[in-house]
């Protein structure tokens, strides 16, 4: 991705945030000189801030997502089992945009419909090696009620709903009908080690630096920080 795309889609995807009273933190902001010049070690370290990703494919619009870390915990934390355990992120998924099937190691997950269009999320249970059971119903709690599909069926989150995912649980979404506005709040999360994909894709986008960034992704804070 050229930045000056990715500055746009940050661009795009602040004011679509807002649009439904969803205000940002403060370090949302910080320019990169900030960044590099203020106390942000924990922002660096948890990779919290923005995150543009088109699964190093090259075609956002149809492979990608937008998501922006707010708050996260420590991985030590989540060893020992006491501490800040959670995980907080705000995401877009744009119209018939793909973030493609994977799965977590680690990682159980509220994902929230706050808005806009119908959430569409496909589901499979996992075999007992790990990979894929195209085969076994998949079971999960949608807000506090257990919901039973086939492998491959696809739930339908209109805004307010939301479905739990817990470690191992494959699933891909996208938005049907309109963008949607999405919130997660997870245990700790870790997008360096944490994500298995069905497609032999990376997680994070191959950056042509055309312009300056506006703002710096977590992928650019080991590079630029």
């Amino acid at each position: 991705m050229n930045r000056s795309q990715i500055n746009e889609i940050l661009r795009q995807g602040d004011a679509f945030i807002r649009s439904f009273g969803y205000v940002m933190p403060p370090f949302a902001y910080l320019s990169p000189d900030e960044m590099k010049s203020g106390d942000n070690e924990m922002l660096k370290s948890r990779r919290m801030g923005w995150d543009i990703t088109d699964y190093g494919q090259g075609k956002f619009d149809e492979l990608g997502l937008f998501l922006f870390t707010v708050r996260n915990g420590d991985e030590a934390d989540l060893k020992s089992g006491r501490g800040m355990l959670y995980a907080e992120k705000i995401m877009i998924s744009r119209r018939d945009q793909l973030s493609p099937m994977h799965k977590h190691f680690l990682k159980a997950e509220d994902i929230i419909n706050r808005g806009g269009g119908t959430l569409v999320i496909e589901l499979f249970a996992p075999a007992p090696d790990g990979s894929i059971d195209r085969e076994a119903d998949v079971v999960v709690p949608v807000d506090g009620q257990m919901r039973r599909l086939k492998a491959g069926g696809k739930l339908m989150l209109k805004p307010g709903e939301s479905v739990t995912l817990l470690p191992g649980v494959w699933h891909a979404f996208w938005g049907e009908g309109g963008d949607v506005l999405i919130g997660e709040v997870s245990t700790v999360n870790d997008d360096l080690n944490d994500n298995e994909f069905e497609m032999p894709i990376g997680r994070f986008s191959t950056i042509t630096e055309d312009v300056d960034p506006v703002h710096l992704l977590v992928s650019d804070y080991d590079r630029w920080l």
